[in-house]
């Protein structure tokens, strides 16, 4: 089986990467809202709501994220993958608004446009280390 191309990689990663941590984040959200104790400075409080399916769901997610963002990194420069999965604040922000039913203020789609430009610029410079 013939290894994938490097750009190839870093698409499959940082694909995989912004749908784990977008969900995750979804998850997470979505299950602590839904719980039915207030997490303060009560560390039961927390251990409490990790048993939640959504919540525990969101926190392995997440971890998976922080894993695949790992190897996201090996592969790409620092300078590539921080700016480009800013994206997920986009997915994030819509997922939020949609799912969450969260009141997303004009003010929040301009910065989130803002993010999106950004990300847009920075994922059409060729990654050297990609190439």
């Amino acid at each position: 089986v013939p290894s994938r191309s490097p750009s190839l990689r870093v698409a499959s990663l940082l694909l995989l990467f912004l749908a784990l941590r977008a969900f995750g984040n979804l998850s997470l959200a979505w299950g602590t809202k839904h719980s039915p104790i207030i997490l303060s400075t009560n560390p039961l409080a927390y251990l409490t709501a990790m048993l939640d399916p959504l919540t525990g769901a969101g926190i392995v997610m997440l971890i998976a994220a922080m894993l695949v963002r790992m190897a996201l990194l090996s592969v790409a420069d620092l300078s590539f993958v921080l700016p480009v999965t800013a994206v997920g604040y986009v997915i994030a922000t819509f997922l939020g608004r949609v799912m969450l039913h969260e009141d997303v203020t004009p003010a929040r789609w301009l910065g989130t446009a803002l993010i999106f430009a950004g990300a847009a610029l920075v994922g059409s410079t060729q990654d050297k280390r990609a190439s």
